[in-house]
This record gives C-alpha cells, sequence and structure tokens, in this order.
C-alpha cells in the first residue's frame, strides 16, 4: 500500500502474497473478492506529456472491483477502472478500460472472453 487509507473492503476479501494497491486515490473492493498471488491495483499514473512528466506531477483516478471477484494471480488493474460483480479476471492479464459484471476477461489488453 502506498498509503492504506484509501481502501475500502468489502468481507470475505482474500488477497494472496505479493499483492499491491497503489491507493493514491480510492480504491473499493466488494464482498467476496479474491485475488491471486502478485496482483497490482495501482491508481497513480503520470502524464504522458514528458515536459508536464518532469515537473514531477503524479496524477491518481479511484478504482472500483465488485462483489464476488475473481482476479487472477499477476493481474494489473490500472487507474480509473471498474470491475463489474461476479466477473473473473484472468492470470496475467492488464486491465486498462472498465470490465462488466458477469463475464470472463482475461488478455492485454484485458478483453471479454465470454459473458456468465
Amino acid at each position: 500500500c502506498d498509503y492504506g487509507s484509501n481502501i475500502y473492503a468489502g468481507n470475505g476479501l482474500y488477497v494472496n502474497f505479493g499483492c499491491v494497491i497503489l491507493d493514491c486515490n480510492r480504491v473499493n473492493i466488494g464482498e467476496n473478492v479474491l485475488c491471486g498471488p502478485n496482483v497490482q491495483i495501482y491508481t497513480a499514473f503520470h502524464p504522458t506529456d514528458p515536459q508536464i512528466r518532469l515537473e514531477g506531477l503524479e496524477l491518481a483516478a479511484p478504482i472500483n472491483i465488485g462483489n464476488n471477484v475473481w482476479i487472477g494471480g499477476g493481474a494489473i488493474i490500472c487507474p480509473g477502472v471498474t470491475v463489474g460483480d461476479n466477473s473473473t479476471i484472468g492470470a496475467g492479464s492488464v486491465v486498462v478500460k472498465d470490465i462488466p459484471a458477469n463475464v470472463v476477461a482475461a488478455g492485454n489488453p484485458c478483453r471479454i472472453i465470454r459473458h456468465l
């Protein structure tokens, strides 16, 4: 954790070893969420403009993870993303945009594989 004070987790959260949560902004984690080993959840990001980046500006966007979500080992959840209820994120996925409820999604970038 960066701060720890920006993480809000529901009952039944399981976090395996090596997980990282950079909580420069709010991280909402629903109930009965499972995080495999080495899952990374990042709210922080930097400007893409190199001149602005040199100023050391750090930005952050909240992350929302719904209820009954399973995040496979080594997955990366990027800033500003929402993962809907009951969804599964495949191991090693890079989630750069919202994932709706009730789907299996995987890949880099993470895409819907099938609906549940």
